[in-house]
């Protein structure tokens, strides 16, 4: 297992970073353990979650699944870099209360003890802000930090979906303030969607970011989606399906299958391999389903892409360009 420094903190996390959002929606407790302990095993030590997941009226069955995991002993959770997010509304469906979600530092305070007791742990290594909050002001969301890390139930912040300007602020008030700031941004981020290189991404390396990006496969768009259903009859959903309804798309995808396969490789495979060749990446998340997915995934951190094959890749999916210059017409 490959691993590295996860941006300016001392914490050294593995290049892939499991990610656990169909833990309780589309994979049972009992699978969830079993793809988490092959991931133990195989080296992967830094575990993804949010309070949310589970989602509807199961919101916060994905730490309790971790908890459970972490709760059978054998050194669990001293082993892996934890990261859980705070924002969305953890109030049961239907009985919405106002300061139940967002970054108020209320709903910090009592979003963080939930997910402790969820999780079965004293304290998260990387507490994420989900989404920005235009609300709150960042004075009051360092505050609330401040004290979590006082009280050792957290270690560091990271942001989720910040644009760049948001990452300078709120690293800027942080800085005022004598403290570490944000240390981490999880971004979307793959081949076919590559907009965070021309401002979210520079913006993390110039403030020592480590760059997490979710969704590496867009939404299984990049996973071989066009041969499966070729093949297999199996037609995509979701994301993939409403992407696929564009010509333009539907032949980029096709061009790109080709190139793998012209290659002998797999295109979910390749696809998270070229996210760790891009500068400022940390590790892609990745999230299994099965332990078949888990292993493809694995299988991706012994690939190393040809400069050929990278620059195919390019032409294929233009990345945006450098910024300012992209912004030009």
């Amino acid at each position: 297992m490959k691993y590295t420094q996860l941006g300016r903190t001392g914490l050294k996390v593995s290049r892939l970073v499991l990610g656990t959002m169909n833990f309780g929606p589309q994979t049972d407790e009992s699978t969830s353990h079993g793809i988490m302990d092959a991931a133990l095993d195989a080296g992967l030590n830094f575990l993804d979650t949010a309070n949310v997941y589970g989602w509807g009226e199961n919101k916060g069955r994905t730490e309790e699944i971790i908890g459970t995991w972490f709760a059978q002993g054998g050194g669990r959770r001293d082993k892996v870099v934890l990261a859980t997010k705070v924002y969305g509304n953890m109030a049961g469906d239907g009985d919405v209360w106002p300061n139940h979600d967002k970054l108020s530092a209320v709903n910090i305070r009592r979003a963080v003890d939930a997910s402790l007791k969820r999780l079965q742990t004293d304290y998260i290594d990387i507490y994420q802000f989900h989404h920005i909050d235009r609300s709150t002001p960042f004075e009051e969301i360092w505050q609330a930090i401040d004290v979590l890390v006082q009280q050792g139930k957290i270690l560091y912040a990271g942001s989720s979906n910040f644009p760049g300007y948001k990452i300078a602020q709120a690293n800027e008030t942080a800085a005022r303030r004598g403290r570490m700031g944000l240390v981490s941004e999880q971004c979307l981020y793959n081949l076919a969607e590559r907009r965070a290189e021309m401002e979210v991404i520079p913006a993390a390396q110039d403030y020592g970011l480590g760059v997490i990006p979710w969704s590496p496969l867009h939404g299984g768009l990049l996973g071989g989606v066009l041969k499966k259903e070729a093949t297999q009859g199996r037609r995509a959903s979701g994301r993939a399906a409403d992407a696929l309804k564009d010509t333009k798309t539907r032949e980029q995808i096709q061009a790109y299958e080709n190139l793998l396969d012209k290659h002998g490789l797999e295109p979910g495979e390749a696809a998270l391999a070229w996210l760790l060749t891009r500068p400022g990446v940390t590790g892609p998340i990745v999230g299994p389903r099965t332990q078949e997915q888990l292993d493809s995934a694995l299988r991706a951190l012994q690939l190393e892409l040809s400069e050929e094959l990278l620059t195919s890749l390019d032409e294929i999916f233009p990345g945006p360009g450098p910024s300012p210059e992209a912004f030009a017409w």
